[in-house]
């Protein structure tokens, strides 16, 4: 008999060719699967359920992931076993025994991402999740562009596209903040973000607050609907998925089959 288990885990993504297994490649999901095979003695590296498969050299601290194991495996067992085999730049940060109709991908509600990003000395402890901006940036005009960005839109024209899967997405939140030092994080969170959404974002962003564009240039953008060459999608390393929103239990296969039947169309 088996069971599904959720893993909450944390990774910095620079040596890591992205979440997704390939041929030949460091991946975070391999890394994972190949410890839960070591640990749990099984024929093979068992299949596992992401909530947002990151990209190469993207980082995270609050990665959602789920798999069926055997209905015996101790939880705190399991994730004290992983700890002894992952590599450094791997966390397993919690597990747990997951409800049958918990799908880590398809029953979330909201993703949150920051991206960090300086115009002033660069930390060399943070140069791993920080970009460097050669330019000065203006805080209060990416704000005022990025709130013509938020609500349901299709955004095509921030997404490399993927035949047959939409681009129509709901931005909840996306602000610019810079703290006591001088680092700016980009706050982003929606329902789901198609592939380089957020990084499209923020270069459009970093162009209007240093003053290559004007404010409302994103939106318009947005508007055209199509791929703009001329939006930069800002380097990977800046990039954490900070969270992910799961309903609360009894509402959690009704969620499942409301994002597959969006995702279908």
């Amino acid at each position: 008999m088996t069971r599904r288990y959720r893993l909450d885990l944390a990774y910095d993504g620079t040596e890591f060719s992205g979440w997704a297994r390939q041929p030949g490649r460091r991946t975070v999901e391999q890394s994972l699967a190949d410890a839960l095979a070591r640990v749990l003695r099984l024929p093979q590296p068992p299949a596992l359920t992401v909530a947002g498969r990151t990209d190469a050299g993207v980082h995270a601290t609050g990665q959602v992931v789920h798999v069926e194991l055997a209905d015996d495996v101790e939880p705190a067992a399991l994730m004290r076993r992983l700890s002894g085999v992952l590599p450094a730049d791997v966390v397993v940060k919690k597990v747990a025994v997951a409800p049958p109709d918990f799908d880590a991908r398809f029953a979330a509600t909201g993703r949150h991402y920051r991206y960090r990003v300086t115009d002033g000395v660069p930390d060399p402890l943070r140069r791993r999740d920080t970009l460097a901006w050669p330019r000065s940036l203006d805080v209060d005009s990416m704000n005022r562009a990025s709130a013509e960005l938020t609500g349901t839109h299709d955004f095509a024209a921030y997404c490399r596209p993927r035949e047959g899967a939409t681009t129509v997405r709901t931005l909840h939140v996306l602000t610019a903040m810079r703290d006591e030092v001088g680092v700016i994080t980009v706050e982003a969170r929606a329902d789901a973000f198609c592939h380089n959404q957020v990084r499209s974002m923020v270069g459009a962003l970093l162009a209007v607050g240093d003053g290559r564009r004007p404010v409302l240039w994103p939106r318009e953008v947005l508007d055209a609907a199509v791929r703009d060459s001329a939006v930069t999608v800002a380097p990977a390393h800046g990039l954490t998925l900070v969270a992910v929103d799961y309903p609360p239990e009894d509402q959690l296969a009704a969620r499942t089959v409301t994002t597959r039947s969006r995702r279908d169309r």
